[in-house]
């Protein structure tokens, strides 16, 4: 392994679905609302898929699924996402593979482009990959493809982070190694097994990283 590929929300911050119950409790909603209406409405994926990659405007996603859920549309994307932080032990693990030679790549699916902390992803990567602007989201193997590409390394010396395991299986079908994220301890334990480095290292703190 050359190259680490890691996702952004749930990876490099706090869970996204947390996120989602916790607006869900200020909007007077069931809990799992957010979770439930994109798994079951096709309607919510497809301004979910549209949003990711890029076809469908923020605006007309907030106010398409502001009309699904009942709720006012202005800031609902901010407002989905108020309760996610950066996510500084993993932050530090990529800093960290960086220092040792290791090529690091974001692969994301966006919610727009401005969410995100532009100079920091310069900070932490080689490579970015954002669905928004490259019009394919996950789990296309194409953007799997382009991380690679993104670090200058085939798919088959890199790793992919994510916390979807849906999102996993196209990366090992191009023969990446996979790490599902579910705590910061066991993805390092998982990720140093890989890369035979030693990847703990103290959260370095950073104001301003994106929610998303």
């Amino acid at each position: 392994m050359r190259g680490l590929l890691v996702d952004y929300g749930g990876v490099l911050t706090t869970s996204v679905f947390a996120s989602f119950a916790d607006f869900c409790a200020a909007e007077g909603l069931a809990p799992d609302r957010v979770v439930r209406l994109f798994l079951t409405d096709p309607g919510a994926r497809d301004l979910l898929y549209g949003l990711e990659d890029g076809s469908l405007p923020e605006e007309a996603f907030e106010d398409g699924l502001a009309a699904l859920l009942g709720v006012s549309a202005g800031g609902l994307i901010g407002r989905l996402m108020a309760s996610t932080r950066p996510d500084e032990g993993m932050i530090a693990v990529v800093r960290q593979a960086r220092a040792h030679g290791i090529r690091t790549g974001l692969v994301s699916n966006s919610w727009g482009l401005d969410w995100y902390d532009h100079d920091l992803l310069g900070e932490l990567f080689d490579g970015v990959v954002l669905s928004g602007a490259v019009g394919i989201r996950k789990p296309a193997p194409e953007i799997y493809r382009m991380g690679a590409e993104s670090v200058g390394l085939p798919p088959g010396e890199c790793a992919f982070v994510d916390d979807l395991g849906g999102n996993l299986k196209p990366a090992q079908a191009l023969g990446m190694a996979t790490v599902r994220h579910e705590t910061t301890d066991r993805t390092v334990a998982a990720l140093e097994h890989l890369f035979g480095v030693d990847l703990s290292s103290r959260p370095h703190h950073r104001e301003g990283f994106g929610s998303l």
